[in-house]
C-alpha cells in the first residue's frame, strides 16, 4: 500500500460495487476502534480492491461514537444505534446494510489479525464456499495471552456444540468470519439472537440451509480489555442451544 492509495480511498468515495465489505460490531471501544480501523484500513486498501468499512455501534456510552466520525473516511459507515442492542444486534444491521460481494465479520478488538483475510477470500472466490469461518480449533492454528479458564470453557463448549448440534464447525465463536452476500443477508435476516450466541445461530442455520462452509485455521491473540463476562456469557451460551433447537422445531426458522 502506498499512501496515496489510503488517501484516495478515505477520501474518494468507491464508484463501484464494493468486492469486499467488512463489518465490525463496537460498543464501548474508545480504547480501540482507532488502532483496529487503521490496522484494516492500511492493509486492505493495499489489496487494490474496491471495499467499505461499516462500524455498527452498539449504543456506545463512551467516545467510540465521536472518535469514529472524527475519521472523515468517506467510505466508512457509521451504524448508531440508541441503545445497546446486543453484539448479535450490532452485527446483523451491520450485514444487513453491506453492499459487498463478499461480507467480513470482524471483532473490534482485531483479536484476529486483517492480514487473515486471504485465507478465507480464497475458500469462497476460488473453492466456492459460501462461508468460511476463522478457527482456532483446527490444525495449524495459532493461539497467545488465552487464559486457562477461557481455555478450559472454550474446549467444553465447542464439545456440546460438536456433540448436540453436528454442524461440522469446531470454532463457532471466533469473530473472524466471511460470507457470500446472498447467503450473508439471507441468515443474518432469519438470526433471532441478538447477544453472543449468535455466532452459533448463524452457522446452525447455513447449515440447515446447505450452504457449504469451510472452517480455516487462523492466528488469533486474546486482547487486553475484553468486555465479555466469561461467566455468564457461558449461562447465556447454553440456554441459546437450547433456544435455537426449539425455534427450530418450532419452524422459526422454516422461511429461511
Amino acid at each position: 500500500m502506498t499512501y496515496a492509495d489510503y488517501a484516495t480511498w478515505k477520501t474518494t468515495p468507491i464508484s463501484e460495487e464494493p468486492y469486499l465489505s467488512i463489518v465490525i460490531p463496537a460498543y464501548n471501544e474508545e480504547e480501540r476502534i482507532i488502532p483496529t480501523i487503521g490496522a484494516i484500513a492500511s492493509y486492505v486498501t493495499g489489496l487494490g480492491l474496491p471495499w467499505e468499512l461499516i462500524i455498527a455501534d452498539d449504543g456506545s456510552r463512551d467516545q467510540t461514537v465521536a472518535l469514529v466520525e472524527s475519521l472523515e473516511m468517506v467510505n466508512l459507515r457509521l451504524l448508531r444505534a440508541e441503545r445497546n442492542g446486543g453484539k448479535g444486534s450490532a452485527v446483523r444491521r451491520g450485514v444487513l446494510e453491506a453492499r459487498g460481494r463478499y461480507i467480513l465479520f470482524d471483532d473490534a478488538d482485531n483479536s484476529t489479525p486483517i492480514e487473515e483475510l486471504p485465507k478465507l477470500l480464497r475458500k469462497l472466490d476460488q473453492e466456492g464456499y459460501d462461508v468460511a469461518v476463522g478457527s482456532r480449533a483446527v490444525g495449524g492454528t495459532e493461539e497467545a495471552h488465552k487464559n486457562l479458564l477461557r481455555r478450559t470453557l472454550s474446549g467444553g463448549l465447542r464439545w456440546i456444540v460438536r456433540h448436540f448440534f453436528r454442524i461440522g464447525v469446531r470454532d463457532t465463536q471466533c469473530g473472524f468470519k466471511l460470507f457470500t452476500r446472498e447467503a450473508a443477508h439471507r441468515l443474518y435476516a432469519a438470526q433471532t439472537i441478538d447477544g453472543f450466541s449468535f455466532d452459533l445461530e448463524i452457522l446452525y442455520l447455513a447449515d440447515r440451509i446447505g450452504y457449504k462452509i469451510a472452517e480455516v485455521p487462523v492466528t488469533w491473540i486474546d486482547a487486553p480489555g475484553s468486555k465479555v463476562d466469561t461467566s455468564r456469557e457461558v449461562q447465556r451460551f447454553l440456554r441459546d442451544l437450547v433456544r435455537i433447537k426449539w425455534n427450530d422445531l418450532r419452524g422459526v426458522y422454516a422461511q429461511a
